[in-house]
This record gives structure tokens, sequence and C-alpha cells, in this order.
């Protein structure tokens, strides 16, 4: 640089790197990226903006009724429903409850499902793996507190050898209702329900016999940490298909009650997590399983890995109607120590869902399920890492005091960095709206539970969690399409040809698997043999290692 006053700096070897690529995000190709980012964020704030317009319907439907003088809206939209006359005329229900391990929030759980105010016949059958099973124990305590008070019995299934073991419990489950039972619901032990749930679910399913699945959307609850929150945004665009305010593309696994939603394809940035195996409530007809109508037993039986992603294929396959009523929302809480860690491996079995499948036409819709998932994933950011590029770029250019003509910065980066921080702002605050309108409903529709409030959530978190989500959910994809194989609660599962081939299971305090589940973070073989806790880059370091050497951990 000249000796002499007001010259202007040199730029240095990263200056010039930052600005070249500066200028390289500002070509017609990358420009279309960021713009197809925004066009995501418009249409998650639209998508979420409907969702959010049903639920606040039904939310007014409600007060209308109370207003009316129906004390018990909450309950039922006539209270003429309540009296004795009709309650006695209500079919029988099933609940069934596959469980593995026990963590903090079961009990709470468990209490909401058996205290259900449905006023028909009900029985509750808890199925465990074995005796050992932590959960064992704490269901037998349960319902020696509501001994006089419920139905419910606690069987012991057995291991699964042909398909995975929640699947092998839910058909144990089946085996052992009541003679009588009309409807079946299928729950998982992660499920907070509302005393009306059991009650609306039955009514849609008698007012409209076509429905083949009911289904329910599981509202996440963010315990503070960064994989508390990847989960919660994993699972909102699912919202959009389950507040339909009837048909849906999506199913809900934990909650099934025996007549399948079918699939209802929303728009083409809506995700499709819906109809994987985070699905905590499903009820169907009962005789569809006595009788094997359309697979439903052989499909689960024969190979089967997700019970929601079967189901939906055979509803889709017959062109079965699968349904989510307006109030069919739940509090999901997620533990307490959920950290990174613990949402890639949930992650990993979400993505590996995708690899099942149970007709060639199922294939190939899972196949473009997961190219048009993993593009729209790093679609969506792709264009922030160009922004990032954008805004260094400028404070740079202006803190250095470089001319345009030495930089060659142009502002057009920065014309999409403001557009696409607008279209973020209006995305968080569509997602905050839904949420806030979801937490309403279910304070509602639960009114002796404690109210639930959105005090807690940390939005700059949520933002992050994002980010971090649509970042890993193509690695993580791309991962279970080359490995074929997962560790699901301590027991590895191995697919061939779309359909589990091969079963190993975990030794406690030995080596293969984790030894609490991702999201209620319930301990599986109890206190002894528990490891010390996995950071998410040791875990994430283990997956590279098994992609790279299969053989090594995988066999």
């Amino acid at each position: 640089m000249d000796g002499g006053g007001g010259t202007l700096p040199s730029m240095d070897a990263f200056d010039s790197f930052l600005f070249s690529l500066s200028n390289a995000f500002s070509t017609p190709l990358a420009l279309f990226v960021q713009i197809q980012g925004c066009v995501i964020c418009l249409v998650l704030a639209f998508g979420w903006a409907c969702a959010a317009y049903v639920r606040n319907r039904e939310i007014k439907r409600i007060k209308g009724r109370v207003r009316a003088g129906n004390s018990f809206a909450f309950i039922c939209n006539d209270i003429s429903e309540l009296e004795h006359s009709n309650q006695v005329n209500l079919p029988r229900v099933t609940v069934i409850m596959p469980l593995k391990g026990f963590g903090e929030h079961n009990l709470h759980n468990w209490r909401s499902q058996v205290t259900s105010l449905y006023g028909g016949p009900l029985e509750f059958l808890f199925v465990v793996e074995s005796t050992e099973d932590p959960a064992y124990n704490a269901v037998l305590r349960l319902l020696s507190d509501y001994r006089d008070d419920v139905d419910a019995r606690i069987l012991v299934a057995g291991l699964a050898t042909t398909c995975s073991q929640k699947i092998h419990n839910q058909l144990v489950g089946v085996e052992e209702m009541h003679k009588d039972t009309k409807y079946v619901l299928f729950l998982d032990d992660d499920v907070r329900l509302h005393p009306g749930t059991i009650g609306a679910l039955t009514a849609e399913m008698e007012k409209n016999p076509d429905i083949f699945i009911q289904t329910g959307y599981p509202l996440d609850l963010p315990s503070g940490s960064l994989g508390s929150y990847c989960i919660y945004e994993y699972h909102m665009p699912c919202s959009m298909g389950f507040a339909t305010g009837g048909k849906t593309f999506f199913l809900w696994g934990g909650c099934m009650m025996v007549s399948w939603f079918y699939i209802y394809v929303t728009t083409v940035c809506v995700r499709y997590q819906a109809i994987l195996t985070s699905f905590d409530l499903l009820q169907m007809h009962a005789d569809d399983f006595r009788y094997d109508r359309y697979g439903v037993v052989s499909g689960l039986r024969d190979g089967g890995y997700s019970d929601d992603m079967t189901l939906a294929a055979i509803a889709g396959a017959h062109k079965r109607l699968i349904t989510s009523p307006p109030v069919a929302i739940f509090p999901h809480p997620l533990a307490s120590d959920l950290n990174l860690g613990r949402y890639w491996n949930y992650l990993r079995k979400q993505t590996f869902v995708l690899e099942s499948y149970i007709s060639h036409v199922n294939k190939i819709m899972n196949r473009a399920l997961f190219t048009s998932h993993c593009y729209l994933s790093w679609g969506f950011v792709a264009p922030y890492f160009m922004s990032m590029i954008h805004v260094a770029a400028a404070l740079r250019f202006y803190t250095k005091g470089y001319s345009l003509e030495e930089a060659g910065f142009s502002s057009v980066g920065m014309s999409m960095v403001c557009s696409l921080a607008a279209c973020t702002v209006i995305e968080l605050f569509s997602m905050w709206n839904l949420t806030r309108v979801e937490v309403h409903l279910c304070n509602i529709l639960s009114p002796e539970a404690p109210q639930l409030s959105l005090a807690s959530y940390n939005w700059g978190l949520v933002f992050i969690a994002i980010l971090v989500d649509n970042f890993l959910y193509t690695i993580s994809a791309i991962r279970s399409h080359f490995s074929q194989s997962i560790n699901w609660s301590g027991i590895r599962y191995y697919l061939k040809d779309g359909k589990i081939n091969k079963i190993e299971r975990s030794i406690p305090k030995v080596d293969m698997g984790p030894i609490y589940t991702d999201l209620g973070g319930k301990h599986l073989y109890g206190k002894k043999g528990m490891a010390p806790k996995v950071s998410f880059l040791g875990s994430l370091a283990k997956t590279l290692a098994q992609w790279r050497q299969p053989k090594k951990f995988d066999s």
C-alpha cells in the first residue's frame, strides 16, 4: 500500500474470496435458489395460517355451545348426548397401548388415558414385551390405583420375530380385545388425552362408517433444549395436513383408532413426516383386524416396520378414507433432557420409514417423498447460507472502506437478504400464531388440567432448530437409504425389499443401542447398566463411521 495519505486499503485474500463468493451467489441460478427459499417460507406461513383458521373455528364453535348453555361442550356437541338413554347405546371401544420403557411423563399420560369420560363400554390393554420392561411394574401400580374404576389389563406379548416389536404388541392386543369391541384405538404412551377425546373420535366414526382410520396431531411441548425445539419444528409442517377439518393425507401412529385416514397432499412444501413413525393415535374398525380386511393384519405382521406407514399405504391402495377431527390435537410433552444426540436418533428412525414399503407403488411413492423432501430441506437451508455470505461481504465492504470498483460488490445480494428476512419473520409469526391457537384449543378441551402456555417458548431457538432440522434431514435420509438397518429402542431391524427380514436385540450393559427412548426419555432396561450420555457429535461421528464401514457396526 502506498505510504501517501488518502489511499484505499488493499484487499486481502479473505476479503477477495468473500466478495467473489457473494458475487457468485448473485448469479441467476443462485437468485433462483434464494427466491425459492422465500417461496418455501411463505408457503409454510400460508399453510400454518390456514391450519390456525380451522383450529380457531373449532374454538369459536365450542365457545358458542357454552354460551348456548352446554357447559360440557368440551366433551360433546349436544348436551343431550350425555343422557343415559344415549350413553347406554354407545359402542364398545378397546384402547391398546404398546409400551416400551418408562419415563418422566408416562404416569401423567396414562392417567389422562384411563380417566376418559367416554360413556360407553371401554377397556384398556397395556402391552409390554416382557415383565422385565420398566413399564410393567409401573403399569401394575397404576392399575391398582384404578382397580375398581376402569377395565384394564396388562399383557405380555413376548418377542417379535416377523415385524417391529411395536406392531407385534399391537397385534397381540387385537387378539385379546373383547369380542364385542366395535372400534380399536391404538395409543402411544406419550399421548396426553383430553376427557372427551375417545367420545369425539367414536362419534365421528359412528357418523361416517366409511372412515377407515381416524388420527390426531400431537402438539409438541419443547422442554427448552435445542433438541426438543428441533422435534417441535420437525412436526409443525404436519399440522397443516391434520388441520383440514376432515380428510387428511397423514396418519399419526401413536393414536390410531382403527379407521385410518386418507393421505391428503397439502402443498409441495409441506413435508411428509406425518406419515412416518411419529404418529401417536389411530382409531379403526375392530372387524378390519378380525377378518384381515384389505390385508391389514398380514401387511403389519409380515415384515411390517411402521404401523403408520403400512396402514397409510393400505388406505391409499384401497381408496379408504382417513380423517382427523379438528378437536383431535393432543399435548405431547418432550423429555427435559432431550439433547441433539437423541434428536438425531429420532430423525434417523423417521427417515428410515421411507425405506419400508408393502408394494411397488408404495415404493415409488416413498422414493418420490425421499427425493422431494431432501431437495426441499436443503433448498430451504441454502438461502440462509448465501445470506450469511452476503451479510459478511457487506460488513467487510463498509468497515474496510473498499470502493465498488475494487470490491465488485453488488447490492443484489443484500436485497435478497432483506427479502428472506421478511419472509422468515412472516413464517415464524405464522408458526407462533398456530401454536398459540393449538395451545388455546388444548386448554379448552382439558379445562381440569394445568393450563398450557407459550411463555416458555424460545423463538430464537425455534429459528435455529428450523435450520438444524432441515440441514440434517437430508444427511439422515441418505444414511438410512444406504444402511437399510436401524436401532429402535434397543432392537436393530434390517430391511430387505421394504420389509423386516432380520431382528437383532441389544444386550443391556454391552453395546448395541440406546438405554432410553428419544422423545420421552424413557429408560428401556431400568436404572441398572445405564450408559453415559452420548453427545450429538459423538452420535453423528458413529453414524458416519457406520456409513463407511457398515459391516463393522451393522452385522
